[in-house]
């Protein structure tokens, strides 16, 4: 269901370039017959549909091809973040309960082999063929979660079309489009490269890794491949602003860039919308749980450098609450997600009312909708979603920590990092700590900032302070 407009695109023109990277590039009909390829080789392992199907793959077009395979065969897929320690990426495999995990070459030595598949052996039989319906699982999006592991967010065929179909008339998606791609497959924001682009007959081009410490090839690049569209992370779009020399490397096929996982400090947005005068700027907003729920067509006579930007109006058929007594926003619609999948079941996550209470807090002012930061302590570094809830479970577990707390520190580059207080045993070190994550957390929980206390301050009422906490940490 969810590929149906990438295998209309498949029919009507064949020999369309569908994916480049680098200087290796895919047809429609050649993206299509190497997912056949994975589809009839999991059907031969027995893959049913409906059951889960990891993806052992870094972002380009190998994962394309394994994602667009396990759909076929009506799997759902898991897109594991390979930079991730191997105990968490052990704890999602065994969490998700996946039948198959999609790979090239040997299986690593973490993993049960008999789970593995090399999508370059498989043979080139045609798959059978297979139903999917709107509310079939189409993806499971492991974040950051609140009890102190890792939580899959369950997306149906019909949520991520949803959104797909809507962000695609948006920007007038054609199929000359040549759109930029950045976003790990791990990311919602994926779902819009894969489905809006690829189903709109559109080139989806990888951005090369190594751009994006490297603001200026970045814009070179835009430039010599003439990318006419990009969805980004805030963080990267204000580094290329700064730093990528746009006045002498200008972008003139570049008509949109969409910006979304993080807030975009308004000073930055301002120099990027100078130095793009004539790229269409939106501002997308949601949590994994509703893709997005909120947009902005960002209004440039509108941005004042001390004021921050609106989160906008209603997206993709959303409907909006505002909870009165606490200003929460309150979402429902086609392209929220099923659920959480926990232990290899669909926990559904709708309040009695049918809504999914997001944990921000927002305003409706002139008809627009603007952000006012977390009920909660979930935080957003670098477009991820951390819970600090997940560190301290990772940091309580070592021998020789008696107390710890994480906040969130600001942070310009990032947007938050976590910052770490803790009260240690004397024959444990703070270096011993540091190494010890390394092992467990992947490198955007890292905390930025540490200090050691005797204790860790606390309310009348025994619990954590962590206003305090912060307030020393950002003292440091």
């Amino acid at each position: 269901m969810l590929l149906a407009p990438f295998l209309y695109q498949c029919r009507h023109q064949p020999e369309a370039i569908g994916l480049m990277e680098t200087d290796r590039f895919l047809s429609y009909c050649d993206l299509l017959a190497r997912a056949q390829s994975v589809a009839a080789g999991l059907q031969t392992l027995g893959i049913q549909p409906g059951q889960p199907v990891a993806i052992h793959l870094d972002r380009g077009i190998d994962a394309v091809i394994a994602v667009f395979g396990a759909l076929l065969a009506g799997a759902c897929y898991v897109p594991l973040d390979l930079k991730n320690p191997k105990p968490r990426l052990a704890f999602i495999i065994a969490d998700a309960k996946v039948h198959a995990v999609l790979g090239l070459g040997e299986a690593p030595a973490w993993l049960d082999e008999s789970l593995w598949l090399d999508i370059n052996a498989c043979s080139k039989e045609p798959p059978k063929p297979v139903e999917t319906s709107a509310d079939s699982l189409a993806a499971i999006l492991y974040t950051s979660g609140s009890t102190g592991q890792p939580r899959g967010v369950a997306l149906s065929h019909g949520a991520v079309a949803s959104f797909a179909l809507w962000a695609a008339d948006l920007v007038a998606l054609q199929d000359n489009d040549r759109i930029a791609s950045s976003a790990p497959f791990f990311f919602d924001l994926s779902t819009f490269d894969l489905y809006a682009v690829l189903g709109a007959g559109a080139s989806l081009y990888f951005v090369p890794s190594a751009l994006s410490l490297s603001p200026a090839r970045l814009s070179l690049w835009l430039k010599e491949q003439a990318i006419r569209g990009w969805y980004a992370v805030p963080s990267l779009l204000a580094f290329l602003a700064y730093k990528g020399n746009l006045a002498q490397t200008p972008l003139p096929c570049l008509r949109f860039l969409i910006f979304a996982g993080e807030v975009f400090p308004t000073p930055a947005l301002i120099d990027l919308a100078t130095k793009l005068p004539l790229t269409v700027l939106y501002n997308f907003f949601g949590p994994t749980e509703t893709n997005v729920c909120c947009y902005w067509p960002v209004q440039r006579e509108h941005l004042v450098a001390d004021q921050s930007i609106p989160i906008g109006l209603p997206a993709a058929d959303c409907e909006l609450h505002l909870h009165v007594e606490t200003g929460e926003l309150w979402v429902r619609g086609t392209s929220l997600a099923s659920g959480y999948w926990n232990q290899g079941r669909l926990q559904p996550f709708l309040n009695e009312e049918g809504w999914y209470p997001t944990g921000d807090r927002a305003s409706l002012v002139d008809g627009e909708y603007r952000f006012h930061g977390r009920l909660g302590r979930m935080l957003k570094c670098s477009g991820y979603r951390v819970e600090p809830a997940e560190i301290e479970a990772a940091v309580n577990a070592m021998t020789g920590v008696r107390d710890c707390a994480v906040v969130g520190i600001d942070d310009p580059a990032t947007g938050q990092r976590p910052a770490l207080a803790l009260a240690l045993e004397p024959q444990v070190t703070l270096s011993e700590i540091r190494t010890a994550l390394l092992r467990f957390l992947p490198s955007y929980m890292q905390p930025g900032r540490y200090i050691v206390l005797e204790e860790l301050p606390r309310l009348p009422n025994g619990k954590l302070d962590y206003s305090q906490v912060r307030t020393l940490l950002e003292a440091q």
